[in-house]
């Protein structure tokens, strides 16, 4: 077998099947598990070349042109030639050339996933498919049960949701009229593709799209007219996946909509369900998260059927669709807030970095998050105000762990006492940890997630002292308002690379930062009798660390900007925008202590 051009290692075959030859690639240990990797519309197998790489150290992968895509040869005639039974033989030739004593696992992107939906829950293919992760692409059967659900019961919601999605489905009916589409893909569409990709997709440049594309669109256009109003229009009753199944919806998706997805778990019993904040074509903009999850879903089917007692292949926290497989890392996680949030985050079936200057905190915060529910936890040392240290932590990290996905720069000191008692050694320690440790953050892990080109979220925690003054505070307010405006300029700037930035301002939290916050202008004595003082206040306040773990966790979801979390916060962030001055009043207040 050849070395196949475009995939680093790939080997190739042909399969013969109905009169078509398949062009085939192999990568990875043909004795280990084999993952087949099926394409969409317009593309060819170099779609998956990113997933498939990093998937060929643990897994035999397969991919194949669909007929009349890439290498593959179309029928004669095209029309009758892309029904989904045909494409139905054609995988069968398939994972009986490359797997055939053992079930193959199988993964479809866009059409990919159409035609692999077919595969999943017709009898014939019964015993060749071990698992099934489905992406940005539904069956054509439930999407036809969906519509006629719809339209015998047609309420106000229920007509949105049909209206929604027939605007998203526009393409669709101009894939139906005669000659149009081929003669746009075969002419300028075909040429502006890759950049149109680019702009819209934030699809990287590269060995994808391949030279074949205007005649893979052309010829892909059958799959349409060949399947979309028959299956609609007459949708099998019995179209139940005999396999388990893994979605992984994009939120992003702008041709498919979510609410396409809500009845699944009828047809597919023990779905496991995955979201992204990406668009349609993640096989290209999300292949680390991807790989990940496809993994993770093979590797707990094949113990499955090895007998093997059930490994966590779906979380339970809350925000478990969301955050499952991903890896965060959380500075200040060895107490308080910071532990909270790498327990929400673990919780949701997160990777987590436990980051503290206390090792043996960190330690204990990686342990229990692994109790909790995280694939996987790691504990690290680290002063976040010392550069260098972060350096090495950053390139730690990417080397032995992955890119994150998720920071949270969530470290930091208190101070106390009036300007005239802080000293410069005071304000140099606040800004070095609560300001410093931030840049430091952000320009390491944020560029590091910039250059990969995959997106992410950064989350510095900033404070309700970022805009509500007090005489009180003037160190610690000047540093997390600082925090507030870097986390503002990072969000505009990261934007355009689907990175989210979000501030979260806390207010008055019961963590033991007051016992360890410094009281500036006073004497041993007297410092330890305030720290008693207010912590005894924050205690009567108690306002649990995990209720802003859980905010954390919302709006990395929802991707908010600025977020106070204590009613108090909201309180003080409404008067800031609205009554500064009586804020201002509020500041000359002498603090009970």
């Amino acid at each position: 077998m050849a070395e196949l051009k475009g995939l680093a290692g790939a080997r190739e075959r042909w399969v013969s099947t109905g009169g078509i030859e398949l062009c085939v690639a192999e990568l990875g240990d043909p004795t280990r598990p084999t993952v087949v990797l099926v394409h969409g519309y317009p593309d060819s197998k170099e779609v998956w070349s990113e997933v498939a790489e990093r998937l060929a150290d643990r897994f035999h992968v397969v991919l194949y042109d669909v007929r009349g895509h890439g290498r593959s040869t179309a029928p004669t005639p095209l029309r009758g030639g892309f029904t989904l039974e045909k494409l139905t033989d054609d995988f069968l030739a398939v994972a009986d050339a490359v797997s055939p004593d053992e079930p193959v696992h199988l993964v479809g992107h866009d059409w990919g996933s159409v035609q692999s939906w077919e595969f999943a829950t017709v009898r014939r293919t019964e015993g060749r498919i071990a698992s099934f992760t489905s992406m940005s692409g539904p069956s054509l059967d439930h999407f036809g049960h969906w519509i006629k659900k719809r339209m015998a019961r047609p309420t106000p919601r229920r007509v949105g949701q049909l209206l929604g999605q027939g605007a998203k489905s526009w393409y669709v009916y101009m894939l139906h009229t005669p000659v149009l589409p081929e003669l746009a893909w075969r002419g300028p569409l075909g040429k502006r593709w890759p950049k149109i990709l680019e702009r819209m997709e934030k699809v990287p440049a590269g060995d994808y799209p391949t030279p074949s594309l205007p005649s893979d669109a052309a010829h892909g256009a059958w799959l349409y007219r060949d399947n979309v109003r028959a299956r609609l229009s007459r949708p099998r009753a019995d179209a139940y996946a005999h396999v388990p199944v893994q979605l992984v919806l994009p939120l992003g998706d702008i041709f498919l909509s979510e609410r396409l997805y809500d009845e699944l778990d009828l047809w597919a019993p023990g779905l496991v369900r995955r979201t992204l904040p990406a668009k349609h074509w993640v096989p290209r903009t999300r292949p680390d998260q991807l790989s990940a999850w496809i993994s993770e879903f093979v590797l707990a089917n094949e113990e499955r059927e090895a007998g093997v007692p059930a490994r966590r292949t779906k979380a339970t926290g809350k925000h478990a669709e969301r955050f499952g497989g991903q890896l965060v890392l959380v500075t200040g996680a060895g107490s308080g807030i910071g532990r909270a949030t790498a327990f929400a985050f673990a919780e949701a079936g997160a990777r987590v970095v436990a980051v503290d200057r206390d090792t043996e905190s960190a330690a204990r915060t990686a342990e229990m998050a692994q109790l909790i529910g995280a694939p996987q936890a790691w504990a690290e040392t680290v002063d976040v105000a010392d550069e260098q240290a972060m350096e090495k932590l950053a390139e730690k990290v990417a080397a032995e762990y992955g890119i994150v996905d998720v920071l949270v720069n969530n470290a930091g000191i208190g101070l106390s006492g009036s300007f005239f008692d802080t000293t410069p050694e005071d304000w140099k320690k606040v800004l070095d940890v609560n300001l410093w440790g931030v840049i430091h953050g952000c320009r390491l892990f944020g560029k590091q997630m910039a250059e990969r080109g995959q997106g992410g979220h950064i989350v510095n925690t900033a404070s309700a002292a970022a805009f509500q003054p007090s005489k009180a505070l003037p160190a610690y307010s000047t540093s997390k308002a600082a925090v507030l405006m870097l986390s503002e300029c990072l969000r505009a700037e990261l934007a355009g690379q689907g990175i989210g930035v979000s501030a979260i301002c806390p207010g008055l939290v019961n963590t033991n930062i007051t016992a360890t916050a410094r009281f500036a202008g006073v004497d041993a004595e007297e410092e330890k009798r305030r720290q008693k003082k207010s912590s005894r206040l924050y205690g009567l306040r108690n306002y649990p660390p995990e209720k802003v773990a859980d905010a954390i966790l919302t709006a990395v979801v929802r991707n908010q900007a600025v977020v106070p979390v204590t009613p108090e916060a909201r309180g003080a962030h409404l008067m800031s925008r609205f009554t500064p001055k009586a804020l201002r009043a509020v500041a000359r207040l002498e603090p009970p202590l």
